[in-house]
C-alpha cells in the first residue's frame, strides 16, 4: 500500500489540477487512506506560484471530500453493520489499513458526539476518513451530515491550503501533530458554540 501511495503521489506531483485534487481527495475521503497532506498543500504551493486558484484549490478539495463522504454514508447504508465488520476482517480491508479496531473507533466517537462527530472527526486523524460510515449505519439525516460534513472539510482543506500558500511543505510536515491538535480545539470550540446558542434559544421566554 506504501508502494501504492507513493506511485500515485509521484504522478499527482506532475499532474495537479482540479479535476486531479478532487478525485484524490474524494479517495482521501472514503475507506481508501490516502492523506490529504499530499494532495492539497502541493496544489496551494502552486496557486501560489500562479499555476492555479488558491479559491478553487479549496473548493475542489472540499467537493472531493463530500463525495468521498456521501459514498461512505450509503455504502454503510446499503450493506449495513454486520458487512461492514465483516469486511474489516479481510486481507484486503488489512491492505488498505482498515481494521474492525479502526470501524469501531470511529463508530464509538460518533455515538459519544453525535451528529456534530462529522464535524469535528474530519479534524482527528485516524477518524476523519472514517466517520461518514457510523453516520451510514445511524442513519444520519442526509441534509445535516453534508452539512457538518462540509463544514470540517472545508476547515481543514482551508488551513492546509493556507499552510501549503505561506510555509514551506518541510516545516508543515514537522508540525503536522500539533496543527492536528489545533484543528480538535477549534472544531470543539465550534460545536460548543453551536450548543450554547441552541440551548440560549430553548431558555428564552415564549
Amino acid at each position: 500500500m506504501a508502494e501504492l501511495v507513493a506511485r500515485i503521489t509521484a504522478w499527482y506531483m506532475g499532474n495537479i489540477n482540479y479535476t486531479t485534487i478532487t478525485i484524490l481527495m474524494a479517495i482521501e475521503s472514503s475507506f481508501i487512506p490516502f492523506p490529504s497532506e499530499i494532495v492539497v498543500p502541493p496544489a496551494a504551493f502552486k496557486a501560489a506560484q500562479g499555476e492555479l486558484n488558491i479559491y478553487l484549490v479549496i473548493l475542489s478539495s472540499t467537493f472531493g471530500a463530500i463525495i468521498g463522504a456521501i459514498f461512505n454514508y450509503f455504502i454503510s447504508i446499503w450493506i449495513g453493520r454486520k458487512l461492514i465488520y465483516a469486511f474489516a476482517e479481510t486481507k484486503f480491508a488489512h491492505l488498505l489499513m482498515i481494521e474492525p479496531k479502526s470501524i469501531q473507533k470511529a463508530e464509538s466517537y460518533f455515538v459519544k458526539h453525535g451528529n456534530s462527530s462529522t464535524f469535528i472527526g474530519r479534524l482527528v486523524p485516524g477518524i476523519r476518513q472514517l466517520i461518514s460510515i457510523p453516520a451510514g449505519l445511524a442513519r444520519m439525516h442526509f441534509g445535516k451530515f453534508i452539512l457538518y460534513t462540509t463544514l470540517g472539510a472545508g476547515l481543514w482543506n482551508i488551513v492546509l491550503a493556507l499552510l501549503g500558500y505561506y510555509i514551506p511543505a518541510d516545516l508543515v510536515d514537522r508540525y503536522y501533530k500539533e496543527l492536528s491538535w489545533a484543528m480538535i480545539i477549534l472544531g470543539a470550540a465550534f460545536v460548543l458554540r453551536l450548543g450554547y446558542k441552541a440551548f440560549g434559544k430553548k431558555r428564552q421566554p415564549t
